[in-house]
């Protein structure tokens, strides 16, 4: 069980936004409060890689060629259909 404390103006917002669904205050909270859950952790912890990304110098160059490589991948299927 929680408990949340909500300022006047959202309170009143959330009511109205109740209100138009047809839905008590407490039946939108919970589906808001579930939909907000799921896509979180459906987002997996987009910060858990904060620290490394960008510290790895693979000393190849060959990054700066993925697009022109992709771009002929490309020309190669078009032209073979």
């Amino acid at each position: 069980m929680r408990s949340l404390r909500l300022d006047q103006k959202l309170d009143d917002r959330v009511r109205k936004a109740a209100a138009v669904e047809g839905a008590s205050v407490s039946e939108f909270l919970r589906r808001a409060a579930s939909e907000r859950a799921e896509s979180t952790l459906a987002a997996g912890n987009p910060g858990r890689l904060d620290d490394v990304l960008g510290a790895i110098n693979g000393g190849g160059g060959r990054a700066r060629d993925t697009g022109s490589a992709f771009a002929k991948l490309l020309r190669n299927r078009a032209s073979r259909s």
